[in-house]
């Protein structure tokens, strides 16, 4: 169950009597970051420039001050309220059937555009028609670089990186390849949804999110759809949003109202996107993999005597999930 607010979502609005539409509608998720919602805003405000914005905001029932807050913001935007939380990729869909915009961008609440962030990524997107999802570079609020221009994972890589093996394995392409400058424009396989500027023609095709994943993967399952209809995924370097991540799991206590820890969660999305896109043997290969990295790392520390290194619960908790994720994952579904 959700609350409406400002406009009832049942179709994309139209312009009406010559009004220009938005260049931008952006769709931005609240769970739980009060303490960061005025910053935010601010920096949204001070980036508009000469840009038409709409700004649509789904508040995934949280529990802190967001929504009174958010509710004192609705000359400025639209504001559905959900009863429980439905997950990122779910709340981003909802929004929409509101959307009036050329583009969409979703924007995290503990994403901080700079001021010429949105004009950039506006004007690069109209100049390359080709371009169908857009990221930028991303760094911490101590100008550290984020991983920003990302590629798939695969049960190989991911294995390799959870566990500390990239060192022994050094041809393997990761998800994250750091080593570079990130000063030049790069495609890539799929950028992190904080700042997701996509183009309309993708919506209208391909949609948006796949529901099934309720945190993480579903940016990087929607790359490969947005790819694989012809459209390129770039890495764009000459603007920065200063994110700071992981705020809502913290304000959380890294769980969510739906009871699930946050790593947990992971695992889903992590075992519904291999299953999803590699079959079953991604998905045998995924599980396989992280039961040697867990043997592996449990050996480690019994013979080291200490309690560091690796997680040997990955698997066990892959296990308790793996029945209802590959039910939940066939192409049927």
């Amino acid at each position: 169950m959700f609350i409406e607010r400002n406009r009832v979502a049942t179709e994309r609005p139209a312009s009406e009597g010559g009004i220009q539409s938005p260049d931008i509608s952006t769709i931005v998720v609240s769970y739980n970051t009060a303490h960061l919602l005025r910053e935010f805003f601010a920096a949204v405000e001070a980036a508009r420039q000469d840009l038409k914005l709409q700004i649509i905001v789904v508040d995934n029932a949280s529990t802190d001050q967001s929504v009174e807050l958010l509710r004192s913001r609705e000359a400025d935007i639209e504001l559905i309220e959900n009863q429980a939380n439905v997950g990122f990729g779910r709340a981003n869909n909802q929004a929409l059937a509101r959307t009036a915009g050329r583009y969409l961008l979703l924007l995290n609440t503990d994403a901080f555009v700079q001021p010429d962030t949105l004009t950039k990524t506006f004007h690069f997107m109209e100049a390359h028609a080709d371009v169908g999802v857009l990221g930028v570079k991303l760094v911490g609020r101590d100008g550290k670089l984020q991983p920003s221009c990302r590629y798939f994972p695969t049960p190989w890589n991911v294995f390799a990186a959870r566990y500390g093996l990239t060192s022994l394995f050094a041809s393997t392409r990761l998800v994250d390849d750091l080593s570079w400058d990130h000063a030049s424009v790069r495609d890539c396989d799929w950028v992190p949804g904080c700042y997701y500027l996509v183009r309309r023609e993708v919506i209208d095709r391909v949609g948006l999110f796949d529901p099934r994943y309720f945190v993480y993967y579903e940016e990087v399952d929607h790359c490969r759809r947005v790819r694989a209809a012809g459209w390129r995924v770039v890495f764009y370097p000459f603007s920065t949003v200063v994110h700071i991540g992981g705020e809502s799991a913290k304000s959380a206590g890294r769980s969510l109202n739906s009871g699930r820890q946050i790593p947990v969660l992971q695992i889903e999305s992590e075992l519904l996107y291999f299953r999803k896109q590699y079959g079953v043997a991604g998905l045998v290969a995924n599980v396989v993999l992280n039961m040697f990295g867990d043997a592996l790392s449990l050996s480690k520390r019994i013979v080291k005597r200490h309690d560091r290194g690796g997680n040997p619960m990955i698997t066990w908790a892959m296990l308790k999930i793996l029945v209802k994720t590959w039910f939940a994952s066939r192409p049927s579904h």
